[in-house]
């Protein structure tokens, strides 16, 4: 299991909002639904300024679950922000030795997801995804980004990256709700580094004299299967998504989550 850790928000680390009736962090309620899963390692993927609190808080191991570490840096000369997700990914390729699962440390999947996926990696040779239906991971106000999957005979053949999506505007701009579309979750084979390092390399080149271009993991991962380099199975989940965006967030998973057991 791999989960992205550079982001924070309202002041603080993102994954550490205490959401559990215990005060139990997003991060503990996802690693406990990962162990439950069939998970055998975790890598967090840090930034510099998020590695040492997650090491001061979980050391290199939970619930007897080894956990490794891969920090993301950028030349602060040249760059105002990280290279995006793709090289955050790249970060951890060193100490990634198998198939892994991807995903946002910020948001809790739920075990099912990722025992489906856990499952998919333990039988297959390939990638796969969750799609989630579009309508139900729209927040009530405000606007989100989604990867938007056009699928075949059960496999994806495009993952479309949609910005500004509201629940007002979805008739307008003709996007049909019931669509699957992607929270940033894959399992895929170690194998497929290699061919993200290549995206990575070239998009770094045309974006050289950027300081913000990212690449980002859904668009790179389309590329790879509108090339033919990969196929991607996708999976359904009746798991709901959560995760902290806005502040109001926290509040409302405290009233969701209050009655859920950690382990």
């Amino acid at each position: 299991m791999v989960a992205g850790m550079s982001s924070r928000f309202n002041g603080k680390i993102k994954q550490f909002a205490q959401v559990g009736p215990n005060k139990e962090t997003l991060i503990e309620f996802s690693m406990n639904q990962a162990i439950k899963a069939g998970f055998n390692e975790i890598v967090f993927i840090v930034g510099e300024k998020t590695k040492e609190p997650f090491k001061e808080k979980f050391q290199n191991s939970y619930n007897n679950i080894p956990i490794k570490y891969a920090e993301q840096s950028f030349n602060k000369d040249l760059r105002d922000k990280p290279w995006g997700t793709v090289d955050a990914l790249l970060s951890a390729k060193d100490v990634l030795d198998s198939s892994f699962v991807v995903c946002n440390g910020d948001d809790i999947y739920g075990e099912e997801t990722l025992k489906i996926l856990c499952n998919y990696l333990t039988n297959n040779k390939s990638n796969a995804t969750i799609g989630y239906i579009l309508e139900n991971s729209i927040p009530q106000q405000g606007t989100v980004n989604r990867g938007i999957f056009q699928i075949k005979d059960n496999k994806v053949t495009q993952i479309e990256e949609t910005f500004n999506i509201s629940k007002d505007n979805l008739k307008e701009r003709n996007i049909d709700p019931k669509s699957y579309c992607s929270m940033n979750i894959f399992a895929m084979q170690k194998e497929t580094l290699d061919l993200l390092n290549e995206k990575l390399t070239d998009f770094k080149e045309t974006n050289k004299d950027s300081r913000s271009a990212e690449c980002l993991l859904p668009v790179e991962i389309s590329n790879l299967i509108k090339e033919g380099k990969i196929e991607m199975d996708i999976f359904e989940t009746t798991d709901k998504c959560l995760g902290v965006t806005n502040p109001e967030d926290e509040f409302k998973l405290r009233e969701l989550l209050k009655f859920i057991d950690l382990i």
